[in-house]
């Protein structure tokens, strides 16, 4: 189990990511339109760096749903490998089965 502080704060980032999206998306079409002036271009850039270093979407890390683990993670069932092996030992998922031979 990871700990519950680096669970709570990727859930902390993943909030200030949706709510800075839109207005993020629209520093960065600012920023990048070459028809636009060059002080209004850097203004927005200006602007895009004052807004929270968290709010920015590559900061996110993918993290198992059911123990928080940050690596071996499976983007299709959101669960790392060992969650993803236990359940199947279980024969919670349906279809899987350990492989055996």
């Amino acid at each position: 189990m990871a700990k519950k502080a680096m669970v709570e704060r990727e859930k902390k980032r993943q909030r200030l990511v949706r709510k800075y999206a839109a207005k993020r998306a629209e520093l960065k079409a600012i920023a990048a339109d070459d028809s636009r002036p060059m002080e209004e271009r850097f203004k927005a850039n200006l602007k895009l760096a004052q807004l929270p270093r968290n709010s920015s979407a590559t900061r996110l890390h993918n993290r198992c749903q059911l123990t928080g683990r940050p690596k071996a993670y499976y983007r299709k069932l959101k669960l790392s490998r060992i969650a993803l092996r236990d359940l199947a030992s279980k024969g919670q998922i349906p279809g899987m089965v350990k492989s055996s031979w």
